[in-house]
């Protein structure tokens, strides 16, 4: 059998990761983005690194072009979010299985394009949950499946990003709530995935609260925290700002951004106290699950340290997960990118992990405490290895369009101050009754 043919769509600083695993473990066919710099970039790096030949690069108004020409198999799509629909559904109807970055959409039109899709051509879409891959992730859910807590009754989970990881989704286009559907959403869902595949259960209500707090113009005056610049590159009055990103700080962000702005004028530093945030970075969720369960969810991206916790109290006890990432955010320095940026850039910090199991009348039993692998605990290379696996796929579209209810049912909420029926929602997302 021929080796499967795959292209990727979208050549941010994501899509490196699947770069490279491609060009290690598959057949890079095409690259396909609105903007040739950064094609070109990833192309450089891709050649350094290995020696091949360039991948041809088609503009994004040649997708479909590509996928016949190119005899595409497989699209890894890494586009901003609001893009995701219509390539995924593009690639389906050409013929082709689709992984996709998370989420899989951020509104209700492009989930049911997804899986009108899906249902017509029969092709495979997996969603890039990469923390399902978290090796203590499935030992929580392994855990639960052996009923170590019992029944379980409740579910607390907060997600803390810091004052730098945080702040990265203020300065570029996630900002922007059209375009990513919020942190609820484009980051959450992530969260939400988890919380279902943990539990083995779907959402069935959902009510939330969410404002940006932190972030923003008229936020930034009121705590003393507002410079005036538009972005942060180059401009003398963000120098020793603390929020602020210089993009010629890391060569690696340099060559993808600021060297490729005069195509399509997207600026990656732009100032996380000015104007234009449409986003909440301070969002509350409570969601009642099939079967009982209840989840308390509460994620800030404001916080001086980043890290997360996630608590199972059951009929017979209680199991506790707690994850740090660093003990603070630092600010850039020259030649550095600071190490709680996301994946992708130029460092990224190891995780610090501890499991607890502690069981009605008994004293606690540590599960694990120790360092986590890199990649989000270990879970980007394990996922990517089953990826570029023909057998079954860890999350499909339904796991996407579950995950995607749980955050558009949040954001409904907070903008009409009501409960959500999740199961009305998913109907208008166009899964059938």
């Amino acid at each position: 059998m021929a080796p499967r043919r795959y292209a990727i769509a979208g050549l941010g600083s994501r899509a490196e990761l699947f770069v490279r695993a491609l060009a290690e473990h598959a057949e890079l066919a095409a690259f396909c983005d609105r903007n040739r710099t950064r094609m070109a970039v990833h192309n450089d790096w891709l050649t350094g690194a290995t020696g091949r030949a360039p991948v041809p690069c088609y503009p994004a108004e040649d997708f479909t072009a590509m996928l016949g020409k190119e005899r595409i198999d497989v699209v890894v799509v890494c586009t901003p979010d609001h893009t995701h629909a219509g390539l995924i559904a593009d690639a389906l109807g050409a013929g082709c299985d689709v992984i996709t970055e998370k989420p899989m959409a951020v509104d209700a039109v492009g989930c049911r394009r997804i899986l009108e899709a899906q249902r017509r051509t029969g092709g495979r879409g997996t969603v890039g949950f990469n923390y399902r891959y978290n090796p203590l992730h499935r030992q929580v859910r392994d855990l639960l499946a052996d009923r170590a807590v019992g029944d379980v009754g409740s579910v607390h989970f907060e997600w803390l990003l810091d004052t730098q990881h945080g702040a990265d989704y203020f300065r570029r286009w996630h900002r922007d709530k059209g375009a990513s559907g919020g942190l609820l959403v484009h980051k959450a869902s992530h969260h939400f995935d988890l919380v279902n595949w943990w539990l083995g259960s779907r959402p069935e209500t959902v009510f939330a609260m969410g404002r940006l707090f932190f972030y923003g113009e008229d936020n930034g005056a009121r705590h003393g925290l507002r410079r005036e610049y538009e972005r942060a590159t180059g401009e003398s009055a963000a120098d020793g700002d603390p929020f602020a990103l210089d993009l010629g700080f890391s060569p690696r962000l340099n060559a993808l951004y600021r060297d490729a702005e005069q195509e399509d004028h997207y600026l990656r530093d732009l100032n996380v106290f000015g104007p234009g945030i449409t986003i909440e970075d301070d969002m509350t969720v409570l969601a009642r699950y099939e079967g009982g369960p209840q989840l308390s969810y509460h994620l800030v991206a404001y916080s001086p340290w980043e890290g997360y916790r996630v608590a199972f109290t059951g009929s017979e006890g209680r199991l506790e997960l707690a994850v740090r990432t660093n003990d603070h955010a630092r600010p850039a320095t020259p030649g550095e990118v600071p190490v709680s940026l996301p994946p992708g850039t130029d460092d990224e910090a190891g995780d610090r992990a501890r499991l607890t199991l502690q069981r009605h009348w008994a004293p606690p039993e540590t599960i694990f405490d120790g360092p986590l692998g890199a990649g989000h605990g270990g879970g980007d290379e394990r996922m990517l290895a089953e990826l570029l696996e023909e057998g079954q796929r860890e999350a499909d579209h339904l796991a996407g369009m579950w995950s995607l209810a749980v955050g558009l049912a949040a954001n409904r909420s907070i903008a009409t101050g009501e409960a959500i029926d999740v199961r009305a929602l998913v109907t208008e997302l166009g899964m059938p009754s």
